[in-house]
C-alpha cells in the first residue's frame, strides 16, 4: 500500500490493479481492509477503526482512492463527491487511434452497463466522457479522462462503443495484455 497524502480528516492511497476497493463474497484482501490495518497499527487503536470509503475502483482499475478518517471528514467529503466538486481524472491506454485530438462521448446507459450486442442502451441515463488524446502511435492511443455521471463501468463501456477498447479490457472486446488482473486504466 502506497500512502499518497494523510491529514486529520482523510487518507488517499495507491490502489494497485487487482486488488478490490472493499471486500466482497471472495474474501480477497481489499485495500479498505489494508488501510483500517495500517490507520490500527500507525494509531496503536485497540478497537475499531472508523474508516470511511468515499469512491471506488473497478477490481482491474489501479489509482489514488480517497478514504475519511473521521464521519465528519466523510460527511464534507461525501458531500463534495455529491456536488461533483471533487475532478476525478483518469488515464486509459486504448487500442486505435480517435480521428479528434479531444471530444465528448454521450451515451445512454442503463442501469447493468455490460454491452448487449455490442449495442448501448437507450433506455438509460445520459452519461458524458470527455477525452484528450495525450499521446498516440499508430497502433495504441493514451486518453486522458474525465466523465460525467459516473455509472458503473461507464468509461469502459463508452470507450467500447466508440471503438476503443482499454488495453486488456476483455470484459468490454478488448485485446489482453501481460497482466490478466489488469486494464490500462488508471484513475
Amino acid at each position: 500500500m502506497r500512502i499518497i497524502y494523510e491529514d486529520n480528516h482523510l487518507i488517499a492511497v495507491f490502489k494497485p490493479a487487482g486488488i478490490l476497493s472493499q471486500g466482497d463474497k471472495t474474501g480477497d484482501v481489499s485495500i479498505f481492509d489494508e488501510v483500517k490495518k495500517y490507520l490500527k497499527e500507525k494509531y496503536k487503536k485497540s478497537g475499531n477503526v472508523f474508516l470511511g470509503l468515499l469512491h471506488r475502483l473497478d477490481r482491474p482499475v489501479s489509482g489514488i482512492i480517497l478514504f475519511a478518517k473521521t464521519s465528519k471528514g466523510a460527511s464534507r467529503l461525501s458531500e463534495q463527491f455529491r456536488q461533483h466538486k471533487v475532478e476525478k481524472v483518469y488515464h486509459a491506454l486504448v487500442i486505435g487511434n480517435p480521428k479528434q485530438k479531444k471530444g465528448v462521448l454521450i451515451n445512454k446507459l442503463g442501469k447493468d452497463q455490460k454491452l448487449h450486442k455490442g449495442k448501448e442502451y437507450t433506455d438509460g441515463q445520459e452519461a458524458k466522457l470527455f477525452y484528450e488524446v495525450v499521446e498516440s502511435n499508430k497502433k495504441y492511443s493514451l486518453l486522458k479522462i474525465i466523465i460525467e455521471g459516473g455509472k458503473f463501468h461507464q468509461i469502459r463501456t463508452q470507450l467500447s462503443l466508440a471503438g476503443f477498447t482499454i488495453l486488456g479490457d476483455v470484459k468490454y472486446k478488448g485485446k489482453s495484455c501481460d497482466n490478466e488482473k489488469s486494464i490500462a486504466l488508471c484513475a
